[in-house]
């Protein structure tokens, strides 16, 4: 895989804040522009992680929703399929219930 190009970017930051980055960067025996790089990269995996976590949560709520509206129905005497009660009649069928 060719390696990942990269591009310059250039940020305003106040001249005090820089002067403490700069000691914590050679603390840290690395540089600024490592440091905002590597918080770029975590910040963008955690709002990946986030985004991700909540489309599974979304896709959870939406399933119960679904099996709450199943069940209304199912109180209504309206015939639905469910695969639960399927798989339990064929394996009765099969006598494996």
């Amino acid at each position: 895989m060719p390696p990942k190009s990269t591009k310059n970017i250039t940020l305003a930051i106040d001249e005090d804040l820089l002067d403490k980055a700069r000691v914590l960067s050679a603390m840290r025996r690395t540089s600024v522009n490592e440091m905002v790089r590597e918080f770029l990269e975590r910040e963008v995996k955690r709002e990946t992680t986030e985004a991700s976590r909540a489309e599974v949560w979304g896709r959870i709520f939406e399933a119960a929703d679904s099996n709450a509206d199943r069940r209304e129905l199912r109180k209504a005497g309206e015939l639905i399929f469910d695969r639960e009660e399927f798989y339990e009649e064929v394996m009765r069928e099969r006598g494996l219930l």
